[in-house]
């Protein structure tokens, strides 16, 4: 909304500057979008009467004028404007006046003649864009008085932007309310007295859509003079408002709607047949609008009808059928209250907007209805004449106002800072809000301009707004912190992603929503959770597993021609579960999964060109999780090769699984070789085996090597599990280093090595104690698993 700031301080007594009053504003609530000057600075102007105007004896173009500037003697001044004339007053700018644009008006001859000053047009003093001509100004401006001082144009031009719940502030009258409160000033407003009936005549109103419509006010005039000029006062105030001056009538409701917020419309008194009527749209009904659109009425529109015809869209705009010209004599003038939810979005679906219905579908106070068309009355009165008639009211039942109560301790905890039951009612009484005090509890009830108040909440927020927000202390947070003590055996998820990164991997970050065909492929999931509302269509279903990221990521480096890569990632998945937590329906486990692709370590004259394989991932996957011994069990998974993929156990519970990405997917996907990837789950990869100290002992190992030939089926895992069953106490570490086939072993047969490490912690080993354990070992693995001594 914009509006003169002149005019605002004709109705609220504050001396704030123009730069405080905006702050003011602005930390109200009602942000100052623009403050700007109506006119550049610029002196020595003056109002100046045209004595006199010769032609130029040297210049078909240019006349000699003798002006009148109030100074004494009538001055020269060679003028080149085509309206100049005898008896008009224009602005002068003397010698010695600066003008716009760094220009400075000194005394010249022009064409041999002295001319001792400038005749001004409005786009020379900055006023106005284009100019075709001298500034015109009325036959009583006051000769040699400042044109600054006569055209107010030390004013500024505020522009507000309201948020919706704010239409009270859509009028000067709200501005000014608001400022009274804020700035602790004293409140001017207009004061509307009623103009008594002169003449009869009336015409009938009824109300057949109440619920839309409840109040409407009607007056006809008679005799006014349309064509009677906008005095310049208000052609000012409503140019400065943003809104262009078309005829005194239209102005004048123009006008009061800023002035008061009540939107008015004027109809021609002779166009209409019957009574007015406030109903819904019949059937096919028509009706050409006021900037000139021919409509089709939807049956959910209320319109303004009389007898026969519609005349306009009520709250919207009038039709051009019965609108008023500068022949209109007789007009009857309209104020209502359109209820805001049947006007609401009607405009924006015939694809325009209008000032009433800007504030009709926000909520126009529905008390200063009749006030509004006194005012507009009065003011019709007073600049085109006429006589008014009585005005016909209907009513029917109005918005309900609800008191709300405020508790005095709730909005002291909710804003941060003590507010005494005193102060609350200074501040609601500064507003215009009236209540009833309970104790130290309010029972406020809205007043007929206030939408917005409805719950506690809101009055909170008028406290916080009047007391101001630069004046609520913001003191640094305090609290009893306690050092809590970091369990050993839980490692930080930072120390996780370092040890990753440590090991040349980079972390990355995805969105938890994924394409569809990815759960297909890497999951197998049947049972996908789709988002009501994706951000896009490819990104519909919640992840269930991380790899379908992790594969995106490679494909992504590979198009920028990376060979060699390595990521992790760390995230929700999200899968259905009748017992999840903290949504019902649904589990949500954090996941760490990792991938490597191309060379086994970075390319260089000392490394081959030896690939990434399951085993380099699996040694990644032991040193995050060491000391931990974990297992590793063959598994089938959808994402995964069949024969290179594992299950990862830790003290016999599965946390994982990692492989080589199944050869589906590579050729899918367009991947060179095979990627490695693992995903374990995070809460346990951070929960940590605490060691236990062993004494260390003082006396030499005694290390023995051991071959055996077994089924080539058989795991090693399978092995070393057995032999731990009946493993010496002597025995402390076994270590496989060698597997052979070919030449020496049996068909389906394999050699594998084993170094045994057996040590004492209070003697050395004698002979016959090392040969007994590793007889212990070998009848152990016969009679297990058939395995033979190697020759």
């Amino acid at each position: 909304m914009k509006f003169s700031e002149s005019w605002l301080r004709t109705l609220v007594d504050t001396q704030l500057s123009s730069e405080a009053l905006s702050h003011l504003l602005t930390m109200a609530g009602l942000e100052v979008e623009g403050l700007e000057p109506v006119a550049p600075q610029f002196n020595d102007v003056v109002v100046a009467l045209v004595l006199d105007v010769v032609k130029h004896p040297d210049a078909d173009r240019l006349n000699v004028c003798k002006v009148d500037t109030g100074r004494g003697e009538p001055t020269t001044i060679v003028c080149g404007a085509p309206n100049v004339a005898v008896g008009l007053r224009v602005p002068c700018a003397l010698p010695g006046a600066k003008l716009p644009g760094d220009f400075t008006i000194k005394i010249a001859k022009v064409r041999g003649i002295e001319s001792s000053g400038m005749l001004c047009s409005a786009k020379e003093l900055g006023i106005a864009e284009e100019a075709s001509g001298l500034l015109v100004l009325p036959a009583d401006a006051p000769v040699g008085q400042s044109i600054r001082e006569y055209l107010d144009l030390d004013d500024s031009q505020f522009e507000l932007k309201l948020t919706p719940n704010r239409a009270d502030c859509l009028s000067l009258t709200g501005v000014a309310r608001e400022v009274a409160a804020i700035a602790g000033a004293q409140a001017k407003l207009i004061e509307v007295p009623e103009v008594a009936a002169t003449i009869a005549d009336q015409r009938a109103v009824v109300l057949n859509a109440p619920d839309a419509c409840p109040l409407y006010c009607g007056r006809v005039l008679k005799g006014v003079n349309a064509k009677a000029p906008t005095p310049e006062w208000m052609k000012r105030r409503l140019e400065r408002s943003g809104i262009r001056s078309i005829s005194a009538l239209v102005d004048v409701t123009n006008y009061v709607m800023l002035e008061l917020g009540q939107p008015l419309h004027a109809f021609d008194n002779t166009k209409l047949e019957g009574a007015v009527h406030a109903r819904m749209a019949k059937p096919e009904e028509k009706l050409l609008l006021l900037n000139e659109q021919a409509i089709a009425i939807d049956a959910d529109i209320l319109v303004i009808a009389d007898d026969v015809k519609p005349l306009a869209m009520a709250g919207i705009m009038g039709g051009e059928e019965s609108g008023i010209t500068l022949e209109t004599s007789e007009l009857f003038l309209e104020s209502a209250f359109f209820a805001p939810k049947a006007i609401a979005g009607r405009a924006r679906r015939y694809g325009f907007g209008s000032d009433a219905s800007h504030r009709f579908e926000r909520g126009v106070d529905f008390g200063g209805a009749r006030r509004a068309i006194e005012r507009a009355t009065q003011l019709i009165i007073d600049i085109c004449g006429g006589a008014a008639g009585p005005v016909v009211e209907a009513k029917a039942e109005m918005p309900a106002r609800q008191p709300v109560r405020l508790r005095s301790a709730r909005a002291s905890a909710v804003i941060g800072m003590v507010f005494s039951a005193e102060q609350i009612a200074g501040l609601f009484n500064g507003l215009g809000l009236p209540f009833v005090r309970e104790g130290d509890d309010f029972l406020v009830t809205p007043p007929t301009w206030r939408f917005d108040i409805e719950i506690e909440e809101d009055l909170i927020e008028e406290i916080a707004r009047l007391h101001g927000y630069d004046n609520i202390p913001a003191p640094a947070p305090r609290g009893n912190l306690k050092m809590m003590v970091q369990p050993e055996a839980q490692r930080p998820a930072a120390r996780v992603r370092q040890l990753l990164v440590d090991r040349g991997y980079q972390e990355v970050v995805n969105f938890a929503f994924v394409e569809e065909a990815w759960e297909a492929d890497f999951a197998a999931n049947p049972d996908l959770i789709r988002l009501a509302n994706p951000i896009a269509s490819q990104m519909a279903v919640m992840r269930s597993t991380l790899f379908g990221g992790l594969i995106s990521n490679l494909v992504t480096n590979l198009k920028r021609k990376q060979s060699r890569v390595r990521l992790f990632e760390t995230g929700r998945a999200f899968q259905r579960d009748a017992q999840g937590a903290p949504v019902a329906g649904f589990r949500q486990p954090w996941k760490l999964a990792g991938l490597a692709y191309g060379g086994a370590l970075p390319e260089g004259w000392g490394s081959g060109a030896l690939k990434v394989d399951f085993f380099d991932m699996k040694g990644d996957i032991e040193a995050l999780l060491a000391p931990a011994q974990l297992r590793f069990e063959r598994l089938q998974h959808p994402a995964l090769h069949p024969g290179r993929a594992a299950k990862v156990l830790l003290d016999g519970r599965e946390i994982g699984c990692l492989g080589e990405l199944h050869p589906e997917w590579v050729q899918k996907y367009d991947l060179p070789q095979a990627p490695v990837v693992f995903e374990l789950d995070f809460d346990l990869v951070k929960a940590v085996h605490v060691p236990s100290y062993l004494e260390v002992s003082k006396f030499p190992p005694v290390i023995r090597d051991l071959a055996i030939v077994v089924d080539q089926g058989l795991g090693l895992q399978t092995l070393l599990d057995g032999m731990k069953e009946q493993l010496p106490t002597l025995v402390q570490d076994i270590q496989l280093f060698d597997v052979y086939v070919g030449k020496g072993v049996p068909e389906n047969k394999k050699s594998l090595a084993f170094r045994i490490v057996m040590q004492d912690t209070q003697r050395t080993l004698l002979d016959s104690e090392v040969d007994a354990a590793m007889q212990q070992l070998v009848s152990c693995l016969e009679r297990a698993f058939g395995a033979q001594l190697r020759a």
